[in-house]
């Protein structure tokens, strides 16, 4: 079925007012676009860069259908929206991804099940309901694992490791129960990512292969290219695109995986939206992942991935607030550093509040980040 391009001029609904929403309305606007953002919340980031922010839950499907009516498409920044939302929204004008894509990914035990039933590659898993079915899981897969909530996790949030001997009934009382996935722990040698596109056509494009660097369960640092052999990225890149084809992805599907030792891959999550470890294309590449995400939900032919030069991306998390506004200065006395800042008024321990991307040599960019972040940005060397 042939769908006429939604050209430059057009009004893109999209439903999240996050960092991910600013970007990709910037990278809209750019290119001639309005942008209406749907947030529960006012003063957004995606709503301080669109033209219209509209502010309302994603549980009042009369306010939702309104806003559809005044887009041309709809696509959204984040998982945690409910299904009846977007398929309110469906009703009215096309939705891109497609909710199918976006309840499964916004479910572990529904994403794990579609990777397993599909034969793709992840580590041994059970769903988990109470003390009993947790007892007859970690039977089948002991332990070391990992103990995760079925909704709503991200950054570890709604993780516990397990180790050693578990009691089940208190490991279930404190872990606070509901539906949940035991998770065979994986003993990676490194973690990547691909970010990878699929237009209304069904062409496929995806950007460099990334090397994550997680602490505390956030990501810290992307490298890009990554720092591992061509054949596995290829690997890598071909998993990301036939998981995209099976979920008949129209947008952006983000795929972590992990690199073990002898070189297999297991892919660990999905997500149908820009990813975190994708914003050094806003920076490094021809065609950011935002202008990319437009581009395929706009029926537009897909953009050039091709990275311009190596880069290296560091989040920056609200605790570099503590003691005050950093000192941006003494960190944009290099050349070579783009800095990005998401409009967030409140600052807290492990928000994401902005981001760096330094281009150029990677071994350069990594000693610079690690002295410049043993201290507070600004402070003296």
């Amino acid at each position: 079925m042939l769908h006429s391009p939604i050209l430059p001029g057009s009004k893109l609904g999209i439903l999240g007012g996050g960092q991910l929403g600013r970007m990709f309305a910037i990278a809209a606007r750019k290119m001639g676009y309005r942008v209406h953002a749907y947030e529960a919340a006012p003063d957004s980031p995606a709503g301080q860069v669109s033209d219209l922010e509209v502010c309302a839950p994603y549980d009042d499907l009369e306010s939702v259908a309104r806003f559809a009516r005044g887009v041309d498409v709809v696509t959204f920044e984040f998982e945690n929206i409910p299904l009846a939302a977007v398929e309110a929204a469906a009703a009215i004008v096309p939705v891109r991804p497609a909710g199918r894509a976006l309840h499964i990914c916004q479910n572990r035990e529904r994403e794990k099940n579609f990777l397993r039933d599909a034969g793709f590659p992840c580590a041994g898993f059970e769903v988990v309901t109470c003390p009993d079915t947790l007892a007859a899981a970690l039977a089948r897969i002991g332990t070391p694992s990992v103990l995760k909530t079925a909704d709503f996790g991200y950054d570890g949030k709604g993780q516990l490791k397990l180790a050693g001997r578990v009691d089940p009934v208190s490991t279930w009382k404190a872990f606070g129960g509901g539906r949940a996935v035991l998770e065979q722990f994986v003993p990676f040698e490194a973690e990547l990512s691909v970010v990878v596109a699929r237009g209304l056509d069904g062409a496929v494009a995806a950007f460099p292969v990334c090397e994550n660097i997680h602490t505390r369960h956030i990501l810290d640092l992307t490298i890009v290219p990554g720092r591992f052999s061509e054949a596995t990225g290829a690997r890598a890149v071909n998993l990301a695109g036939q998981i995209a084809r099976e979920l008949d992805i129209v947008g952006l599907l983000a795929v972590e995986m992990f690199l073990l030792a002898d070189g297999e891959i297991l892919v660990n999550e999905l997500a149908p939206r820009p990813h975190n470890s994708g914003h050094f294309s806003f920076d490094a590449c021809v065609t950011s992942q935002f202008e990319q995400q437009l581009r395929a939900v706009c029926g537009l032919p897909l953009g050039s991935t091709e990275l311009l030069a190596p880069a290296v991306m560091k989040n920056l998390l609200g605790d570099l607030w503590g003691e005050g506004e950093p000192g941006w200065p003494a960190l944009l006395a290099n050349p070579a550093l783009k800095l990005h800042l998401y409009g967030k008024s409140e600052a807290r321990p492990g928000r994401k509040m902005g981001h760096l991307c330094l281009l150029g040599n990677q071994s350069e960019s990594l000693a610079f980040l690690e002295a410049a972040f043993r201290r507070a940005p600004g402070d003296p060397a």
